[in-house]
């Protein structure tokens, strides 16, 4: 059903009589109908910062749970550790950005747990600048070779 409300924009929240109606696409939506609101995501993208000498202990972790493949990139960055200061041919320095390897993960929403948690064992030591782990939604994933998309192309 289409509903004018004046000068509404796309995405907005309107409230009538205690219910939640999102104006999508020209069209008036309650809070359960809403493709804005009710759409559920079933991957996430999982990206962890990690020490680089970590990475082949972190590997087999994932791989033992079933991962079957991942990105891995040569970063630099800090964090609480803030970098260290280093001697090069009698001159001291400060290393500002410190080498981490930062691995993306996509995964189907229900296996996130798990990943986590051998993402952790594997990756943790115990001391400052261990990493960090981050999980976002992941909206699309399409393999360009067969053109397969959502979780089947994971």
């Amino acid at each position: 059903t289409r509903i004018g409300f004046g000068n509404s924009s796309p995405g907005d929240t309107i409230t009538l009589q205690k219910q939640a109606i999102v104006i999508w696409q020209g069209l008036a939506y309650t809070q359960t109908t809403s493709p804005l609101l009710s759409k559920e995501i079933p991957m996430k993208m999982i990206t962890a910062v990690i020490k680089p000498f970590k990475l082949d202990d972190v590997r087999e972790a994932l791989s033992a749970v079933g991962v079957q493949g991942i990105t891995v990139t040569e970063v630099k960055g800090f964090g609480r550790q803030k970098g260290h200061t280093e001697l090069y041919r009698g001159a001291e320095y400060v290393v500002d950005f410190l080498p981490k390897i930062r691995l993306e993960i996509a995964v189907e929403d229900d296996r996130v747990e798990t990943i986590i948690e051998a993402l952790i064992k594997a990756a943790a030591t115990g001391k400052i600048g261990d990493g960090k782990i981050f999980v976002s939604n992941l909206e699309q994933v399409i393999r360009i070779r067969t053109g397969e998309s959502g979780p089947d192309a994971i």
